[in-house]
């Protein structure tokens, strides 16, 4: 990746909430500087605005965690954003996403040994980011696995990861690891 558009933030750039977020992130994260939190972090109140409704989606959602995280790394895989795939694989790992989903995952839909569920959400995930939009009878398949809280989660946490993609490709978010 390039030089980052935008620096990362320091005590005086962030301010000492946004600071202090940093670091407990940072640490979270295992890292000892999460760019991605000290970047957006120099937005002041529009970045813990960001954190509350992205902590809702993820870990504060009613999609389970594992599920949760198939759709970010599909994302990630698929925007070819590097600074996700790296903190997802290893978050998605936790909670049983284990090297052969993952790559099942990379690979979509179509991958051997996915259950029906796995594939209906990837197949749901990758039409979404296709085409913004999903078909009638990918909907159906989907409504059929998740009630409408989730159907309506699932949207906002596939365009929030697919914006976030944006972002940090965009700024050119150095990669922590």
């Amino acid at each position: 990746m390039s030089t980052p558009r935008i620096p990362t933030g320091s005590f005086k750039d962030l301010g000492p909430i946004n600071w202090v977020l940093w670091r407990i992130l940072s640490r979270v994260a295992g890292t000892p500087n999460a760019h991605l939190f000290s970047t957006l972090g120099r937005t002041g109140g529009l970045f813990r605005g960001w954190l509350f409704f992205s902590g809702r989606l993820m870990p504060g959602g009613k999609i389970s965690r594992m599920e949760t995280e198939l759709v970010i790394n599909r994302v990630a895989h698929l925007r070819e954003c590097g600074y996700e795939m790296d903190h997802h694989s290893r978050i998605g790992r936790r909670f049983g996403v284990t090297k052969e989903l993952l790559a099942q995952v990379k690979e979509g839909p179509d991958a051997l040994g996915l259950s029906e569920r796995h594939r209906t959400i990837l197949t749901a995930t990758d039409e979404l980011l296709g085409t913004k939009n999903l078909s009638d009878t990918t909907w159906s398949a989907l409504a059929g696995e998740f009630d409408e809280r989730q159907l309506i989660e699932f949207l906002l946490l596939v365009g929030q990861y697919d914006g976030l993609a944006t972002t940090i490709e965009t700024l050119r978010i150095e990669r922590d690891f």
